[in-house]
This record gives structure tokens, C-alpha cells and sequence, in this order.
């Protein structure tokens, strides 16, 4: 599974973006499960933010949705921290 994440926004305006491919890792199947969990929740368009906050673009396996701070669910906000502390 290739889990993308970018986000943009922010007070500086600067973007990030990360990409994780959880094949053969032996936490693939938690990824999964995330994953999954984050894609139901997701927006099929992107979300009004607040001034100043991060938008977030979470593409999984060519699905691609869309959210925001401050309403990201905890598992949006779990995928994210992990994708962008771990994707190179």
C-alpha cells in the first residue's frame, strides 16, 4: 500500500509532503486499517480551513481525500504525524 500524504497552509506557508510504502513491513496490516479508517472519513473535496491552519491532501493507492485543521479526526491526525515522521 502507498500511503501519500501534503499538507499546506500554515503561518509560513510551506509545504510538506511524505510518502510511505507499507509492503512488507510487518505493520502493514495496521496501516491498512488506518488507512482505511482515513479514507472514510475523508472529504472528496478540500475542506474551508482556518486562517493560518494546515490542509491536508491523503492520497492511498491512487483515493485521494481531503481535511483540515482543526477538524481532523484522530485518526486523520494519527496517519498524518506517522506518514510525515516516517515517508521520505
Amino acid at each position: 500500500m502507498r500511503i501519500e500524504v501534503r499538507r499546506t497552509g500554515g503561518f509560513a506557508g510551506i509545504e510538506r509532503h511524505a510518502v510511505v510504502n507499507t509492503s512488507g513491513r510487518p505493520d502493514a496490516p495496521e496501516w491498512r486499517a488506518l488507512a482505511e479508517r482515513v479514507l472514510a472519513a475523508g472529504r472528496g473535496t478540500p475542506p474551508l480551513g482556518v486562517p493560518d491552519g494546515f490542509s491536508y491532501e491523503i492520497t492511498v493507492d491512487g483515493r485521494t481525500v481531503y481535511c483540515a485543521d482543526p477538524g481532523l479526526t484522530e485518526e486523520q491526525r494519527e496517519l498524518i504525524r506517522r506518514v510525515l515522521k516516517e515517508g521520505a
